[in-house]
C-alpha cells in the first residue's frame, strides 16, 4: 500500500502547525504505522517527541538539504502515513517539495482576518504544486476557535477570497494542546484531559482520509 501524505504548511509563523502535525501523527498511527517528517530548521517536532517521559505513537526524523519527492517516498515507504511539518516559509526547498510530495495540504489558520490574509500566496503556491502534483488536495484548517464564538463577517469575507476549501472539523483554543507539548506527548496519551482534542483530532482524519 503506498503511504499517504499529508503536509502541514502556513508561510506565517504561529498558526498550530507543529501542534496539528505532532497530534495528527499521533492519531494516524492508531491506523497504521506513521512517521512525522520535521522540514523546519528549528526542529520543533523532533524536540516535541524527545522531551517526553514516555515513547511518542509516531515516529519522528528531521530532515534538511536538497530532496524531493521521489526519494521521499522511497526512503519512508515502510510507513503507512506520513505527516510533513514544514517551515513557516512557502519559498523554502522544503515547502515547495512538500506541496509536490503530498497527497493533502492542511493550511491551519487562525480565527483573524488578518492572520488569513498574510497567507494569501498559499493558493498561489498549491496551484503551482498541482503541475506536478495533479490530485493535490488542500484545506484550511480554523485552529484555536473560542467556545460560543461566532466567526466574524470579516474572517467570512476572508475565507472567500482565500477560495480554497475549509474542513468542517476545527480545533478550539484548549489547555490540552499546550499542555501536550509541554509534556512531549500527544493530546491522545492524555487521558480524559486529553479527550476532547483528540475527538477533534480524529474528526480532522476522517474528513481527510475516512474513518
Amino acid at each position: 500500500m503506498a503511504t499517504h501524505v499529508m503536509a502541514i504548511i502556513n508561510q506565517k509563523g504561529g498558526a498550530g502547525k507543529t501542534t496539528l502535525a505532532m497530534n495528527l501523527a499521533a492519531g494516524l498511527s492508531c491506523r497504521g504505522e506513521t512517521i512525522v517528517i520535521d522540514l523546519d530548521p528549528q526542529g520543533s517536532s523532533l524536540q516535541w517527541a524527545s522531551s517526553g517521559s514516555k515513547p511518542f505513537p509516531a515516529t519522528v526524523k528531521q530532515i534538511g538539504g536538497k530532496w524531493d519527492a521521489r526519494t521521499l517516498h522511497q526512503n519512508y515507504r515502510a510507513y503507512q502515513h506520513m505527516v510533513l511539518d514544514c517551515p513557516p516559509s512557502v519559498d523554502s526547498h522544503a515547502s515547495v517539495q512538500a506541496l509536490r510530495a503530498c497527497d493533502v495540504a492542511l493550511i491551519p489558520v487562525l480565527p483573524s482576518p488578518i492572520d488569513l490574509w498574510a497567507s494569501l500566496r498559499l493558493p498561489q503556491e498549491v496551484e503551482e504544486a498541482r503541475k506536478v502534483n495533479a490530485n493535490l488536495k488542500a484545506f484550511l484548517v480554523l485552529n484555536q476557535i473560542e467556545p460560543k464564538s461566532a466567526i466574524s463577517a470579516a474572517m467570512h469575507e476572508a475565507l472567500a477570497e482565500f477560495g480554497m476549501p475549509v474542513l468542517q472539523a476545527t480545533l478550539r483554543r484548549r489547555a490540552a494542546y499546550r499542555a501536550a507539548a509541554l509534556e512531549g506527548v500527544s493530546v491522545f496519551q492524555m487521558g480524559s484531559r486529553g479527550a476532547p482534542a483528540a475527538d477533534e483530532i480524529e474528526a480532522i482524519i476522517n474528513e481527510v482520509i475516512g474513518s
